[in-house]
């Protein structure tokens, strides 16, 4: 089967520090603090309400498997999660990608092999400039 593939457009952040240990969060907010460790990206063009339904739902069935891929400039991350059965996908404005089982409105994926702490370093200091633009691609494959 194909995968469905979604691209979401972000930006950067001075404040963007990629430390979190569990998550990492891609929000369509454009302002954020210091505490946000998890956060990734902002000023998303997509957050979890926004996908398609088609993506949700292919998402939602069991054994789901979602490949995130990160790029700023000439750098890229390749993150592999699960989908789940229990993902809601109803918050409107943040995506978070979880290494648990831990599902709400704002969870995307479960169980992934990267939190932000687990990026590259270099690929954070690129996050960390407000005009760097960042594309998020989603592929979900479904058996």
């Amino acid at each position: 089967m194909k995968p469905l593939i979604i691209a979401i457009f972000a930006q950067g952040h001075k404040n963007i520090q990629g430390t979190h240990k569990t998550t990492f969060e891609i929000t369509k907010e454009a302002s954020l603090t210091k505490r946000g460790d998890c956060v990734i990206a902002v000023k998303a063009t997509k957050g979890a309400a926004d996908l398609p339904l088609e993506f949700k739902k292919a998402a939602r069935k069991k054994g789901a498997q979602i490949t995130i891929t990160i790029e700023a400039g000439e750098l890229r991350e390749i993150v592999r999660t699960m989908g789940s059965p229990q993902l809601l996908l109803t918050h409107p404005t943040d995506l978070v990608v979880r290494k648990t089982d831990y599902v709400c409105g704002r969870t995307l994926a479960i169980r992934a092999d990267k939190a932000a702490s687990d990026l590259s370093r270099k690929l954070v200091e690129k996050l960390q400039n407000s005009s760097q633009r960042i594309r998020i691609t989603l592929a979900v494959e479904s058996y």
